[in-house]
């Protein structure tokens, strides 16, 4: 009988131990899978670069009496991607906010109007400006768009129109690379002053944010390297049914006299 206890209070032992030692199994296996076996989630991201290539084609120069007539599907979904300098944005439009400026800006890139152009106002911890065909924040496609702004507010990540009031939004446009930007430009209030485009993906920000680097703090955004747009892509649902073939011109943000404050 003694020696039935024994055995008895061993195997409890013996019990309950396995039962505290399951958990850290289990937590060890979960390690391992998430450390181990996933090791794509947990390699640090490529660093962007940007290459020294110029343009090979010179800039189309474009004007137009006014804006193209609405033919895009304001319930569909349409991207595209800007091929630049320090790499590619890929930015998804937002037709049904801004139905007109999304039109447009899909009218210009088909036209190649955006190829060959410059990031010509670079912000530092605020925007990306680009678009303007003269490099100088005073080009514009011809047309003016009515104002489409988000109804809530930008976001880091967005693409909007640059403009010189009410009204005046054409070809530049701006990329929001920081939450001061955010800041600054939802500062106001509603009703916001910039018409919405789309927004960036998380790797076309990474490359947004690295077009920043070469930007100045002062208002004019004076950039200290030369970044081009080479040309645009445009996606319509999940199919890249036209990319512009020669490098294309960027729209510009806040700038001179089409400018984002």
């Amino acid at each position: 009988m003694l020696a039935a206890e024994r055995r008895r209070k061993r195997f409890r032992s013996a019990r309950n131990i396995g039962f505290l030692l399951v958990p850290v199994v289990i937590i060890f296996v979960i390690l391992q899978l998430t450390s181990g076996g996933g090791n794509d989630s947990t390699v640090a991201a490529q660093p962007i670069t940007c290459v020294n290539r110029t343009p090979a084609t010179a800039i189309k120069t474009q004007s137009y009496t006014e804006a193209p007539p609405l033919s895009i599907d304001v319930k569909g979904t349409y991207s595209t991607v800007l091929h630049t300098s320090c790499g590619d944005i890929r930015v998804k439009l937002d037709p049904k906010q801004a139905p007109q400026t999304v039109n447009s800006f899909l009218f210009l890139a088909k036209s190649e109007y955006y190829n060959s152009t410059t990031f010509h106002r670079i912000v530092t911890n605020f925007v990306d400006q680009g678009g303007d065909q003269k490099g100088d924040g005073t080009g514009g496609p011809g047309y003016k768009l009515p104002d489409e702004p988000p109804a809530r507010g930008y976001r880091v990540g967005d693409v909007a129109m640059a403009n010189s009031g009410p009204g005046t939004s054409g070809s530049q446009f701006f990329l929001v690379v920081s939450k001061n930007g955010t800041t600054i430009l939802n500062g106001q209030g509603a009703p916001y002053k910039y018409s919405i485009l789309g927004h960036m993906d998380a790797h076309g920000l990474r490359v947004a944010k690295k077009i920043n680097t070469f930007g100045t703090t002062a208002e004019a955004g004076t950039p200290t390297r030369k970044i081009y747009l080479f040309d645009v892509g445009i996606i319509f649902g999940n199919q890249s049914t036209s990319t512009t073939t020669t490098p294309a011109t960027t729209t510009t943000a806040p700038a001179t006299t089409t400018t984002a404050k």
